[in-house]
């Protein structure tokens, strides 16, 4: 399966897999064009969980929003992304439990999420010094140390 390039240079740097896909109950009955043409394609949702050493969240979150964010905004302005939110936990768990933030994008259809957009043109665009941004980046997943997805499917409490 490919994954959004955005997210497999995520992955590499991280030395995870991440990938959750999952139908928004919010979005179930919604109908969008797909690139292709095919009416009917249903948003997708991929929910991405990141963990950062101890101490360290908040600089993670700070980096994400200066470097992450604005690339995954552009996306969302051109009509790729339909949504972007992030929540965080309000209480700690266990460590191996523990997590810091949960970004939830919603895409506009599968074949959005999962095609071999480039995105090397809008990062250009985005953040000219591209030195700094490269050194950004590469502290944003020294202090990250987990990176894991979560499979959600509906269930239908009803019947």
């Amino acid at each position: 399966m490919k994954t959004n390039p955005i997210f497999r240079s995520i992955c590499r740097s991280a030395g995870v897999l991440v990938v959750c896909l999952s139908l928004s109950p919010s979005f179930e009955s919604a109908r969008v064009s797909s690139p292709g043409g095919q009416e009917g394609a249903k948003p997708y949702v991929v929910e991405y969980y990141y963990k950062a050493r101890w101490g360290y969240a908040d600089e993670f979150i700070r980096l994400f929003k200066q470097n992450h964010y604005p690339l995954l905004k552009k996306e969302k302005e051109i009509g790729r992304i339909l949504q972007i939110s992030a929540v965080s936990p309000k209480y700690h768990t266990t460590e191996d439990g523990r997590w810091d933030y949960r970004v939830t994008i919603v895409w506009r259809n599968a074949e959005v999420a999962n095609d071999s957009f480039d995105t090397k043109p809008l990062i250009k665009q985005l953040f000219p010094n591209q030195a700094n941004y490269k050194l950004e980046e590469q502290r944003r997943f020294e202090i990250l140390i987990g990176h894991w997805d979560v499979p959600i499917v509906n269930v239908d409490l009803e019947n």
